[in-house]
């Protein structure tokens, strides 16, 4: 019986891509030594450097303020990302509609995500979803980061769930599928392309409401 479901952060409930987009169009629209270069250029080459989230943005303003030739700090500009990236925050279609009906459940809900506290913790106030979660780990806080298995087991811990009792879903192949599955969760892929499949057994969603269906699922014995 389940009774826990676990969420990774970016690529499963914010809409990274589609956040960094909004963000990047206000920043620059805001910052006129970027007027340099022409704004898609401007964000084409942030993304790329980017690297989907992997690369911090210390070294991406670095990188930018050289390429474009302009005399702005990159510790002014990080620091505007941190604070400045919730107020553009949107969560994948059907994020409350979920998050309510899991509430209405009565199972227990967790966020383990990778990354800076003070950076993700904004953004989930950003998406206004922190009410709904009994526990969030960020791995800078924790000392751990995915796919250490531990980072689950200290969550499942604090939720008083045994593994075989949660879900856990995400976008990353490895750090969150194949992670919470060594750790003894059912580990489902929120489907993304750009890293490529799963290559352990798993189960797949495209859209958060098929979360619905997972569960009726596992009800009827049929996972």
């Amino acid at each position: 019986m389940i009774k826990g479901i676990l969420f990774d952060l970016d690529g499963t409930l914010l809409d990274r891509d589609t956040s960094l987009l909004r963000f990047l169009e206000n920043q620059y629209d805001r910052i006129h030594a970027f007027h340099k270069v022409e704004k898609h250029i401007f964000i084409e080459r942030f993304v790329q450097l980017d690297q989907k989230g992997y690369v911090w943005k210390d070294k991406v303003y670095q990188q930018l303020i050289e390429e474009i030739g302009i005399d702005l700090s990159w510790q002014e500009l990080l620091e505007d990302y941190v604070e400045s990236f919730q107020n553009h925050c949107i969560g994948f279609s059907g994020l409350f509609e979920i998050l309510d009906f899991l509430k209405e459940k009565n199972l227990k809900l967790g966020i383990i995500s990778n990354g800076y506290s003070r950076f993700q913790m904004n953004n989930i106030t950003g998406l206004k979803i922190g009410h709904y979660f009994d526990e969030i780990l960020i791995s800078e806080t924790e000392g751990l980061r995915k796919p250490d298995i531990r980072i689950f087991k200290t969550a499942l811990d604090r939720l008083r769930l045994e593994p075989k009792e949660s879900i856990f879903l995400g976008d990353h192949p490895i750090n969150d599928v194949e992670a919470s599955n060594n750790a003894g969760m059912l580990g489902i892929w929120k489907v993304d392309d750009f890293y490529g499949r799963p290559s352990s057994e798993h189960r797949s969603i495209k859209s958060l409401l098929e979360l619905k269906d997972i569960l009726v699922s596992i009800s009827n014995g049929l996972i």
